[in-house]
């Protein structure tokens, strides 16, 4: 039989092409003329690592600056002053707009921006905030430290390098460029970190920007805010009066030291366009003196405080660094170990908040107490409290809770003391003066012993301690410890649920008490 030719050059073409493709460096393109032609034209480039072009930079610039409240806006018109420090209400994202301000000066002018925070989790919000802002623009930053480069600047020259650094001041001594020191005022060991900060940006070019929520006027970092540190080195004739109320530096100003320095609280935040919270709302959640504390960029007084500020501040870690066998990402957080937890009932009466602490006990007889967990509630009847608890301890192996079984925790202590319930160790803790003063003894102890700790960027731990206060009872006769609105318990809610674990440990660590305490 004769073969047509035509089907005998089209049977070889086709042969071909199958050893084109099963060659090695073979593609489709072989078996296929249009698929070959396609992948023959000009591909188009991978785009470069922590790169940023021009039409990206200018971009994310017009964003933000289109987004702005009017006291960011402010920022960002006094960003190169030398130094900047702002006093600043909670909860109006100045962590989130100096981000950005820093990755713009990154891609713009190639400097290295150093962000200095309480610990290494909070610094890493400044991290997570630039990544977000760079995936808005079509760019993966990854890296640390972080390595940008940008068109807007010139060919060949050195990456900008974000650094996100806890304060352990000996991780952050040997690297320089502008830096962002956020929440100094909750910081402990101030003045070592702030040497090291202050060598960062010892050239003229780096700027060097602090702010913060106020804490108390114990901080070693109040004398900076009010200049009087620099007076103290200085000769008479060269000291300078710095007024630091919230009048005076409401716009913003370069104070007599050369210092720019701003105060912004929550009603001047609403006055330049912030429309996140509810005014009335925060002052039903918060008695005054919090609200002025938190909102009103007021300095705290400790000094009729059951627990000093310093004292407590210095029990701040970086958990994510220093606590390797806990994991609160993970299913069961701490594993199969023990914890204890304590729960402070929210009194529906006096409007105050529910928290619910969880501790890792001490592993060794007066080792250290660590808080893993802390959380607040509100608006919850006594069901919905104690399924909120039971939610909670899921994950855990907890051993001991310790309830106020007064008032609305009566109910609480009910539901959850049922063997059903699925929590063990459910412990009754009735409230009268003797047991509040027993509990506070015990964490002064406990305190100043440093026997306990936990992650330093939970400024609300050191907040509700420092609200406890020394008092006299409506009797006059006796002594008591109060905080809140009308001198309840309110704001403190999270001390006291501490305060019901330590409860559970004998008040010297290691044998039980064998005498109660009498108050006269």
């Amino acid at each position: 039989m004769i073969v047509p030719l035509a089907s005998t050059c089209i049977d070889f073409a086709s042969l071909a092409k199958v050893r084109r493709y099963e060659a090695p460096g073979g593609h489709s393109g072989d078996l296929n003329d249009k698929v070959g032609n396609r992948n023959s034209g000009e591909r188009k480039p991978k785009a470069k690592k922590n790169h940023f072009t021009k039409e990206q930079g200018d971009q994310l610039r017009d964003h933000f600056l289109g987004q702005m409240y009017d006291y960011q806006q402010h920022w960002w018109n006094n960003l190169n002053r030398r130094t900047r420090m702002i006093l600043k209400s909670r909860q109006i994202g100045a962590t989130y707009y100096f981000a950005f301000e820093a990755l713009m000066d990154a891609i713009q002018s190639g400097r290295n921006q150093i962000f200095l925070s309480a610990s290494k989790a909070q610094a890493h919000q400044f991290k997570n905030y630039i990544v977000g802002f760079a995936k808005l623009v079509g760019v993966t930053l990854g890296g640390d430290p972080m390595l940008i480069t940008s068109d807007l600047r010139p060919e060949g020259e050195a990456a900008a390098e974000l650094h996100f650094l806890g304060t352990n001041f000996r991780t952050a001594q040997g690297r320089s460029g502008n830096f962002y020191f956020d929440e100094f005022f909750w910081v402990h060991g101030f003045e070592d970190l702030n040497k090291v900060a202050s060598a960062m940006a010892t050239h003229k070019k780096w700027r060097k920007t602090y702010f913060s929520t106020p804490s108390t006027i114990a901080h070693l970092a109040y004398p900076y805010w009010t200049g009087e540190r620099r007076n103290k080195r200085k000769k008479k004739d060269e000291r300078v009066e710095i007024d630091v109320s919230n009048a005076a530096l409401k716009e913003g100003r370069e104070c007599e030291d050369g210092i720019w320095r701003q105060v912004v609280t929550v009603h001047d935040a609403i006055e330049g366009g912030f429309d996140l919270v509810d005014l009335e709302e925060l002052h039903d959640d918060h008695p005054d003196d919090e609200f002025a504390n938190l909102f009103g960029c007021i300095f705290v007084d400790d000094s009729l405080s059951a627990f000093k500020f310093n004292d407590l501040v210095a029990l701040g870690c970086d958990s994510l660094v220093v606590w390797e066998d806990f994991d609160p990402e993970a299913q069961q957080p701490y594993g199969d170990r023990a914890v204890w937890a304590g729960y402070d009932p929210q009194n529906s009466e006096e409007g105050d908040n529910a928290a619910l602490v969880i501790m890792a006990p001490p592993l060794v007889p007066g080792g250290q107490f660590r808080i893993l967990e802390r959380h607040q509630l509100r608006g919850l009847d006594f069901e919905q409290q104690a399924e909120f608890i039971r939610a909670i301890l899921s994950r855990y192996n907890c051993t001991y809770l310790g309830i106020d079984a007064t008032g609305v925790g009566a109910g609480v202590y009910q539901l959850l003391a049922k063997p059903d319930s699925g929590v063990r160790g459910v412990t009754k803790i009735e409230y009268s003066l003797e047991v509040k003063a027993t509990m506070v003894m015990k964490a002064q102890n406990v305190v100043r012993r440093g026997r306990i700790a936990f992650e330093s960027s939970h400024l609300d731990i050191v907040s509700s301690f420092i609200a406890i206060k020394k008092t006299i009872t409506d009797s006059g006769r006796n002594m008591t410890f109060k905080s809140g609105r009308g001198g309840g318990d309110g704001h403190s809610d999270i001390a006291w649920a501490a305060m019901h674990i330590l409860l559970n440990e004998p008040l010297d660590g290691k044998e039980a008490p064998k005498a109660t305490m009498e108050i006269i």
